[in-house]
């Protein structure tokens, strides 16, 4: 009787460990259409913190390059791009807008089974669109691709060696001054405090050496993707989990500003936006800015399906005024009761 209990408890646990063995929807045949299904979702709440919410799809594709989408950036025709854990590419005109058809492809042009190689978690991208630069979780390596996405230059920075294969580089950025932020997933100890972030005063392929601190999100929070805002701060993109079977997700926007980063100290932001289980929800790791008229930005942000049957790949469209938010709330404020005055003395 108990050697039977133990087992079963045994089962359990290998079962909590790997969901995704059992949890995987059916696998990928060889599709190659360029279909991209956008269903429109409802939301009842249009509002989260400093946001708008002018729009959420589910998006779907027979294509077997689909899904499993880690990084996310906006491109200057109009098009967004987004990379997957998979080493594969997708880029495609959003709802609501006229342009090219979605286009499918494999990061490096050759596809690869080997999952340290191909698990693409971060991307960036030159400010005319000719230069990409792709993160690799497992490798701990940064790419430098042209627009084709095919020929690569491969950096291996010494300061993110030692990040572990499943905590590395999450989230990269290129500042309009042309320096670069990453922020790995590894333990929240690391220089005391934080997660592991590097600074690279250029293109991390070819500087060497950077700037080490420590980024510290909310907790339970971690970076997933992040973005250059306008006015040269950074949108970061948090996520967290709760639960195996099924996973529950929640996700935050925070805004940081990269003159505050020091060498060995903790770097935070001010949080803008929750999207809990209130809102339609999933494992978000890509986000993506467009500047918009009267200081309005346009805010992207994709979901990792993780190739499982009980997630979706969603699209978030929201819109962002800071300083107009700013306004709103100080209007919004109620006024202070007038003191009274002293009589005056006669």
């Amino acid at each position: 009787m108990r050697r039977t209990i133990r087992l079963a408890l045994l089962s359990m646990v290998a079962l909590g460990l790997a969901p995704g063995l059992w949890l995987r929807g059916p696998g990928p045949t060889d599709n190659q259409r360029p279909i991209l299904g956008s269903e429109p979702l409802p939301v009842i709440k249009r509002r989260s913190g400093e946001v708008v919410i002018e729009g959420v799809w589910h998006l779907t594709s027979p294509n077997s390059h689909f899904g499993s989408y880690s990084g996310l950036t906006a491109m200057p025709d109009g098009t967004l791009l987004s990379i997957s854990d998979k080493g594969r590419w997708l880029r495609f005109t959003p709802p609501g807008r006229t342009g090219p058809p979605p286009r499918f492809g494999v990061i490096g042009g050759e596809v690869d089974f080997d999952k340290r190689a191909v698990d693409a978690e971060a991307l960036t991208v030159s400010p005319d669109g000719q230069t990409l630069w792709v993160a690799y979780e497992g490798a701990n390596t940064i790419d430098r691709h042209g627009p084709d996405i095919i020929a690569a230059e491969r950096a291996e920075p010494a300061q993110m060696a030692r990040w572990s294969g499943n905590r590395g580089p999450e989230a990269m950025a290129r500042l309009a001054d042309g320096r670069f932020i990453v922020l790995g997933e590894g333990s929240p100890d690391w220089l005391g405090e934080g997660y592991p972030g590097l600074l690279f005063p250029g293109d991390p392929v070819a500087e060497s050496e950077a700037l080490a601190f420590g980024f510290v999100p909310p907790k339970p929070y971690r970076a997933t993707d992040m973005a250059t805002l306008p006015d040269g701060r950074v949108l970061i993109l948090l996520r967290s989990i709760e639960g195996v079977i099924p996973p529950r997700f929640s996700a935050k926007l925070v805004v940081a500003d990269p003159a505050a980063i020091r060498a060995g100290e903790a770097w935070r932001g001010t949080e803008i936006a929750t999207f809990d289980l209130t809102f339609p929800t999933d494992n978000f790791e890509g986000v993506a800015v467009e500047p918009g008229e009267g200081g309005a930005l346009t805010l992207w942000m994709i979901s990792d399906d993780n190739g499982a049957a009980l997630q979706r790949t969603l699209l978030y469209r929201l819109r962002w005024t800071p300083d107009q938010w700013k306004a709103d709330t100080q209007k919004a404020r109620p006024a202070s009761p007038a003191r009274l005055s002293e009589p005056k003395a006669r």
